[in-house]
């Protein structure tokens, strides 16, 4: 088997090694042995008429086979795929489950897609069924199915059906579509499937070109789920249950392996934002949430800035002036973890009692330990101005092709302005450096991809002849083997 693979039934030879020697698991071994574990706790938790309605863990994994008998009802092939278009939800992830236990490839779309867009990758990915959210995503469908060959069947989650229309179902009714198919059915194609196939398709967001489709394996997404959360120090369940925000698009890998495959693993508790978190809400979801840990992008921690710079331009003078006080004694201490005179320690831990507590209080990070961003750099004034809070903001770094995070911060592994250091098991390596020490950034491990589907050149244009996947990026390495990211190649 090679290292690489464009074909959907393909199965390629695992980076397994010295470093990371860990058995590779299926996706539903992994859910197997949370089962065991975390079964009665709550898993998903959504909000219906102003009230939160909780999933256990035990309730997640028969509704994902429940969803799994009712896919193979409509018709799924093996190793094609079940799209999915819409935000976040408790039917995202049953359907994203259900798909990957049933043999097929979960596929995430991008809620703003174009219709046009929608058909490129249903087309690309042979999509026998698309779950998507409401009359808005469905119209785009209906324009595109005639020209869909592969497309067998809709679902949909939220609105409710306009006009009858074969092989259109509610989620309601397409859950117990499957009900005559038999567990041995079922179960004997879960047991057919290796970790070295693949499950999940994350679609690239194609600036050069069309969008590319980075096939990601079973152990890419266990492997993933496993070690790169723990570098980032999220707890399993047993020790603190994690709780979470979800809100990030889970078309795109940050999300879909933060949020919905950690949370698996680890028995994390998922609380669903609104719809519209990004234009405004999720302030006020976190504040009622108070999670443990939250991701964002840099924009969503550049928002979170600008709302709190404007409050505090509302303010009265003494309320600004004791706020800047804080806050600069915070960034002070941050910056110089030296240690400081006695004195100036306790007025730093009393501003922080008295003033950054209440603030953390309210933007729902009172409880949270662990900050993260991903996705792009961070600007040094978001980073500080957060820092002013007493909150670290911990930088990932990797790609679709690496499973999303390849290198991590986390409370063990900081350094200002890098995005931390390879997860254990994983190398980096730079090439072509110049004088100053800036290279291409190089990836080598078990988040690795298997290639891009249907694009073999491509696939063959990502990796040199040991098999090392190119970023495209260009880094540094310090002494400490912390990376920092300094631009892009092309």
């Amino acid at each position: 088997e090679s290292l690489w693979t464009s074909i959907a039934d393909g199965r390629v030879r695992l980076r397994i090694d010295n470093s990371c020697p860990q058995t590779p698991i299926t996706v539903h071994q992994m859910f197997k042995e949370s089962l065991e574990k975390y079964g009665s706790l709550n898993a998903l938790a959504s909000k219906k008429n102003g009230k939160w309605e909780k999933i256990t863990f035990s309730e997640y994994y028969c509704l994902s086979r429940k969803a799994a008998k009712s896919f193979l009802k409509l018709g799924l092939e093996r190793f094609h795929s079940v799209a999915i278009l819409g935000f976040n939800s408790p039917e995202w992830f049953i359907s994203a489950v259900g798909a990957v236990f049933a043999g097929g490839i979960v596929t995430g779309i991008y809620t703003t897609n174009s219709p046009e867009a929608c058909h490129y990758i249903a087309h690309d990915s042979k999509t026998n069924i698309m779950v998507v959210e409401n009359q808005k995503q469905l119209e785009k469908i209906m324009q595109i199915w005639n020209r869909l060959p592969y497309l067998k069947a809709v679902v949909l989650y939220k609105d409710s059906i306009p006009e009858r229309h074969p092989n259109l179902y509610m989620m309601e009714e397409f859950l117990e579509l499957g009900d005559d198919i038999p567990d041995a059915t079922l179960d004997y194609i879960i047991n057919s499937q290796k970790p070295n196939q693949c499950c999940v398709l994350i679609y690239t967001s194609g600036t050069t070109g069309k969008p590319k489709g980075a096939m990601l394996s079973h152990d890419n997404i266990t492997w993933t789920s496993a070690h790169c959360s723990r570098a980032g120090d999220m707890q399993p369940a047993e020790v603190q249950q994690e709780s979470i925000v979800s809100y990030l698009p889970l078309s795109h890998i940050a999300a879909q392996i933060y949020d919905l495959w950690t949370g698996i693993k680890w028995g994390e508790q998922v609380y669903f934002a609104e719809p519209d978190a990004l234009k405004g809400s999720l302030i006020d979801t976190l504040k009622e949430v108070q999670p443990t840990s939250h991701m964002g992008v840099p924009r969503v921690w550049e928002k979170i800035m600008e709302k709190l710079k404007d409050a505090s331009a509302q303010s009265g003078f003494m309320k600004k002036k004791i706020l800047s006080w804080a806050m600069s004694l915070s960034l002070e201490r941050n910056l110089n973890c030296s240690s400081s005179s006695d004195l100036k320690q306790f007025w730093t831990r009393l501003a922080d009692y008295l003033v950054l507590a209440k603030i953390r209080n309210a933007l729902g990070f009172s409880s949270c330990q662990k900050h993260f961003s991903g996705a792009a750099p961070l600007n040094t004034e978001t980073l500080y101005f957060f820092l002013g809070l007493n909150i670290t903001l911990y930088e990932a770094y990797g790609m679709s092709e690496t499973t999303g995070p390849h290198c991590l911060s986390g409370p063990y592994i900081y350094r200002q302005h890098s995005c931390g250091k390879p997860v254990p098991g994983c190398k980096v390596k730079l090439v072509d450096e110049d004088t100053e020490g800036n290279g291409e950034i190089c990836f080598w491990g078990r988040t690795v991809f298997m290639g891009y589907l249907n694009m073999e050149d491509k696939t063959k244009e990502a990796f040199d002849e040991d098999g090392w996947l190119h970023s495209g990026d260009l880094g540094k390495l310090d002494k400490d083997g912390f990376l920092y990211v300094t631009g892009r190649i092309k």
